[in-house]
């Protein structure tokens, strides 16, 4: 009879216990809307700044970052990404890379110093963020993917650092000059390794980026590569967009011991919304989509803008049939990576990127608009406001102030 009692008074009070679906959407809501959002990985094309790319105006496919996206997801900060792509290693090489890599940084001034100046604000310091944030301004910062246009000349580091560069990453696809990538180039029949992990001349571009208060970045960096890099920097580390192996394992994604070294540095890894990283891809699905980029000469971030109308349209429609026909990744196996990181490293060393413009983009935060699914996802598994805060930009906000304290050190050191 008592157990019968207890049964009874358990069920009357389930209704005023049990939170409701609009309930849970309510609250997450109310979280995503009190925390500061950073997304540390969103690529820019060429055009970026001019009409082509407006940033109050959603432009062609492929271009998911806008402020008034920004604004509907609640998205607060954006790390813009100067990426070259890997080419010819030569003087002529290494000076075209350059260019391009400052028009990049001149582009992201011209938007952010000039043309919607009330509406953005370039960081330079985790202060900064905090700042243009509490002024209701979204606020940009600028990462390096791919240490290719330095070319053989460390001090351009300096002014990579003056332009805004707040990250900095080695490598992208291919090895360099400064190390081995987590992809080694195909079409160059590039071996495993050239380098066994970091050249001579990374490594002191590790010890440069310290000085200077510029973030070390591992991703797309060989494990060799990541290791190294973890062992030789005195500042804190970061992965920009990653994976990790543990739920799958694709060679772009961390092993258990590049996540656990970025960890030992006090550095943070942050989990990419990108579909091949995130778990099995058809191999199929692949083909079709190289095939289609391949019918377009679609090679880099940016060449979306250049189609034709008509042609836009076309991609459009057959890249829609692809993805009808090979459902991408979703919000749920960006937070399984996430999960899985947090369980192994601790929730001080976890954060997310979504990679857009460069191939990033997940059902559920397809653009910026949609920011506000991840963290609905995260309340779902029971991440609390606290924990959140940190994985959307506590952690990698607290990194940064360490970096900065270290070269604040080391430039009084050598005063």
């Amino acid at each position: 009879m008592r157990s019968i009692l207890l049964a009874a008074v358990a069920l009357l009070a389930w209704p005023a216990c049990a939170e409701t679906d609009a309930e849970l959407i309510a609250r997450a809501h109310a979280i995503h809307d009190r925390t500061l959002t950073i997304d540390t990985h969103v690529d820019i094309p060429a055009n970026f700044g001019s009409d082509a790319y407006d940033m109050m105006k959603p432009g062609p496919r492929g271009q998911q970052v806008h402020l008034p996206t920004m604004l509907e997801g609640g998205l607060d900060a954006t790390f813009l990404i100067v990426f070259v792509g890997q080419g010819e290693r030569s003087t002529w090489g290494y000076a075209k890379a350059l260019s391009d890599a400052f028009v990049k940084f001149a582009a992201i001034h011209k938007v952010a110093d000039a043309t919607y100046h009330d509406k953005m604000e370039l960081a330079y310091t985790a202060a900064d963020v905090r700042r243009i944030y509490k002024s209701g301004k979204k606020v940009a910062l600028i990462g390096v993917e791919n240490g290719y246009p330095i070319g053989k000349d460390i001090r351009l580091l300096d002014q990579f650092y003056d332009y805004g560069a707040r990250y900095f990453g080695e490598v992208h696809n291919g090895h360099n000059d400064l190390a081995d990538s987590a992809q080694p180039d195909k079409r160059r029949n590039e071996a495993a390794e050239e380098h066994g992990g970091l050249s001579p001349l990374g490594k002191d571009v590790v010890r440069r980026l310290n000085e200077l208060g510029i973030m070390v970045d591992v991703s797309h960096s060989s494990d060799k590569s990541t290791l190294e890099m973890a062992r030789l920097s005195a500042a804190p580390i970061i992965a920009s967009h990653s994976g990790v192996k543990g739920v799958f394992a694709h060679p772009r994604n961390l092993t258990d011991e590049g996540l656990l070294a970025i960890k030992k540095t006090g550095g943070v890894a942050q989990m990419i919304a990108f579909d091949d990283y995130l778990r099995a891809v058809a191999p199929e699905k692949t083909a079709e989509i190289s095939a289609l980029y391949k019918e377009y000469g679609l090679t880099q971030p940016g060449d979306l803008a250049k189609l034709p109308a008509d042609a836009l349209a076309a991609y459009d429609r057959k890249m829609s049939e692809l993805e009808l026909k090979w459902p991408r990744a979703g919000v749920r196996e960006l937070i399984d990576h996430v999960d899985y990181a947090v369980k192994k490293a601790g929730i001080d060393t976890v954060g997310i990127a979504s990679d857009f413009n460069g191939g990033g983009g997940i059902a559920g935060w397809n653009s910026a608009a949609e920011t506000f699914n991840v963290t609905l996802e995260m309340v779902k598994r029971g991440y609390t406001e606290e924990q959140i805060a940190k994985i959307w930009g506590g952690n990698l906000l607290r990194v940064m102030e360490r970096v900065e304290e270290h070269a604040a050190r080391e430039k009084k050191k050598h005063k």
